[in-house]
């Protein structure tokens, strides 16, 4: 290590710092505060975000809403999932409209 002091020290060592107000973080404070509703102060370091940034950031997984498509898991050659990914960002989307201009051109039976 260049030039760093580690030290150690124990949960009650810990404890008796921050009673004598050695620590740098409150979190029961900041607990308290979440559950009365108070936001945090701005931090220029380290800002958190407000909440009327939290309603305007909505972070949502999967698919859009209304999609028709399915997710499934498909094991296909090696050469063909290749020659498909050789052809850049959006080879998954190719794949599907070739599969569709199959089943167009040939009848379910």
């Amino acid at each position: 290590m260049t030039g760093l002091k580690m030290t150690s020290m124990t949960l009650a060592e810990m404890r008796a710092g921050r009673e004598r107000g050695e620590s740098k973080s409150d979190f029961d404070s900041i607990r308290r505060n979440a559950l009365a509703g108070i936001e945090p102060a701005t931090d220029d370091d380290a800002p958190d975000m407000s909440e009327a940034m939290r309603a305007e950031v909505k972070r949502l997984r999967g698919r859009p809403a209304g999609s028709d498509r399915t997710q499934i898991a498909l094991r296909v050659d090696n050469a063909t999932l290749e020659a498909f990914k050789a052809t850049g960002k959006g080879w998954q989307s190719r794949m599907n409209a070739a599969l569709a201009e199959w089943v167009k051109s040939h009848s379910p039976a």
